[in-house]
């Protein structure tokens, strides 16, 4: 194992797409010197399998070969799972084609002969892209997890004293038989006066919208995951920015975001002390904005 890789190489899958064996070779090999771990398709209908065995965090793939090409590759890997990371490489770059890959959503567009300076970093690029959406997904699903747990709360808590009411007037019907149970925590979720809007990087105040970068959206989800406590810049560098910093450092990263976080929030009349400072410590969100559905 190179002992220059970084831990993010060493636990990275890559699968190559390419139905020229040399081709194939080459790149793998270019990807393996760094510490990647790299799987091997020689078509497209070949990748589709390899991708329903097994999770990759990047996808390589020549555009022109026989059967599924490169393009049609990309549209249906993006049908199956819309954040997958794909590159796309060709040795006959037109514009129509290359319009077409970002339509699709492909993550980069690489001229063939590429350097292997070229494709590592556009790999290392995609490698941290897919980083980033996996833990999204991980601060939705914890906020998700979290709503739901309290929505359960609230329904047993009315529950009790139904029941309570109902033994006090036992001609009457405890009142929860006829309330409609909430729906489960879905794609919108409430933080004290805040809208979140996950699937659009969006919030909104009294149906007022405000648009937050991804950093920013992250930075306040991964807040509200962690209410309750003062989370360390370098913890918020790391879980949102995806790589590791000193404290000093990580307070020079995160500052800026939260000034225009903050700056967005007044905009909008919120009073921007929703994000609390503590001072030489980090973050943490202001207890009235709760978690609920």
């Amino acid at each position: 194992m190179n002992p220059a890789m970084t831990a993010t190489q060493a636990t990275a899958n890559i699968l190559v797409v390419d139905d020229e064996g040399a081709n194939r070779y080459s790149v793998r090999k270019t990807l393996e010197r760094v510490g990647y771990m790299v799987e091997e398709s020689a078509s497209g209908e070949q990748a589709l399998d390899a991708i329903k065995a097994q999770e990759f965090d990047v996808i390589l793939t020549d555009i022109r070969m026989q059967g599924i090409d490169g393009v049609e590759l990309l549209r249906r890997i993006k049908e199956h799972s819309p954040d997958a990371i794909v590159i796309l490489m060709t040795g006959y770059a037109s514009l129509g084609t290359a319009v077409e890959a970002l339509r699709l959503g492909a993550h980069d567009y690489l001229i063939k002969p590429s350097s292997s300076v070229d494709i590592r970093q556009s790999v290392s690029r995609g490698v941290e892209r897919a980083r980033n959406l996996k833990r999204r997904r991980r601060l939705l699903e914890t906020i998700k997890n979290d709503v739901f747990e309290l929505t359960r709360a609230d329904i047993e808590v009315t529950k009790s004293i139904a029941e309570v009411a109902a033994a006090i007037q036992p001609d009457r019907e405890p009142d929860y038989l006829y309330q409609q149970a909430p729906e489960p925590a879905g794609s919108v979720m409430q933080l004290g006066p805040l809208t979140v809007y996950p699937g659009r990087y969006q919030i909104s105040i009294e149906d007022r919208p405000i648009d937050l970068t991804p950093t920013e959206f992250d930075l306040l989800l991964y807040l509200a995951a962690h209410r309750g406590r003062v989370v360390p810049c370098s913890e918020l560098v790391r879980e949102v920015r995806g790589y590791g910093v000193d404290e000093a450092e990580a307070r020079e990263v995160i500052r800026p975001h939260i000034s225009n976080l903050r700056r967005k929030l007044k905009s909008a009349g919120q009073n921007a002390d929703i994000i609390v400072n503590v001072r030489g410590i980090g973050y943490r969100l202001s207890e009235r904005a709760s978690v609920s559905d």
